[in-house]
């Protein structure tokens, strides 16, 4: 036999999901988001069925989503040449050296300015912000970077943008969310600033670190212009400014014209599209094993301003 209580009990109280509202934002939510995700894959996926399509599909406008003309001859042509692998090797060795220089600063800097007790501190966030709106100028800071004698060497690329401010003050507000009562116990216990830092803090610091090497991985990895500025010799430069070199040459013998230089620009848009897939490749396949920590790093660090 049910009760009246055992019935009242069964009927639990509608709430804000369970509305016709709700779901229509769901659905609605849920298409904008579908939207987003088509667009945002639309250029990947037509960059690659374009880097395995035939020339002539590629400037008839032809090729979308799938490859016209089936054939790898453009990746076994910019395979073999020798120099792209040089500049993918630098590509990989600046990335990897300069993010790891812009772990160690950016941390280091962000961990000082997250003590409120700390003398001039709102100075030196002053100094940080400012850099974000205002600098010295390409020409000055050609001049500093060669009579530094940085010049046609790594460091010219990985040191001037070591720090990023912006990474900078997420990473400076996630310090600050930390509970200061682990570190106070940790100096109980004995650890001086570099111990509690190593040991207490790092340890904890595991999502917004990696978020941190993404987007500084990311940024170097993309980057053309410093070295291109900084670097002289060929054989020093990423593989972004053998890119850039690449369309800068399908660029000039298109604007040529003329029935000598036809086939040069139909070989130059596939090998367009076969180098932007090998040197976006790397990139993406790294943010998969780092995706987990992203939205948490992000969202930890951005909690205090």
């Amino acid at each position: 036999m049910v009760t009246l209580g055992t019935k009242r009990a069964a009927r639990r109280p509608r709430g804000p999901r369970d509305t016709r509202g709700y779901r229509v934002f769901q659905v609605v939510n849920g298409i904008i988001l579908t939207a987003v995700v088509i667009v945002t894959l639309y250029p990947f996926v037509n960059i690659v069925a374009r880097s395995l399509s035939d020339e002539a599909n590629i400037i008839a406008g032809k090729v979308n989503l799938l490859p016209q003309g089936f054939n790898l001859t453009a990746y076994k042509l910019v395979t073999s040449d020798p120099m792209f692998w040089t500049n993918y090797r630098n590509t990989v060795v600046y990335t990897v050296v300069a993010t790891a220089i812009s772990i160690v600063l950016t941390t280091c800097y962000a961990y000082v300015l997250s003590k409120p007790q700390l003398k001039g501190r709102g100075a030196l966030v002053g100094i940080a912000v400012f850099t974000m709106f205002f600098s010295g100028g390409l020409i000055p800071n050609y001049v500093l970077i060669t009579s530094l004698g940085m010049k046609n060497s790594i460091w010219a690329v990985v040191i001037p943008n070591a720090i990023n401010v912006f990474n900078l003050l997420v990473m400076k507000a996630f310090f600050e969310s930390l509970p200061t009562e682990l570190e106070e116990a940790a100096a109980v216990d004995g650890l001086n600033t570099y111990g509690i830092l190593l040991r207490i803090v790092l340890p904890l610091s595991k999502a917004i670190i990696a978020t941190m090497v993404l987007f500084y991985a990311v940024s170097f990895w993309n980057s053309w212009f410093t070295a291109f500025l900084y670097l002289d010799r060929q054989e020093l430069f990423p593989v972004t400014v053998y890119l850039r070199n690449l369309i800068a040459g399908a660029t000039g013998a298109q604007s040529a014209g003329g029935v000598a230089d036809a086939d040069a620009v139909q070989a130059a848009a596939t090998l367009q599209a076969v180098t932007i897939v090998l040197t976006t490749l790397p990139i993406l396949t790294v943010y998969p094993f780092i995706q987990r920590y992203f939205v948490s790093g992000v969202m930890l660090g951005a909690v205090k301003g």
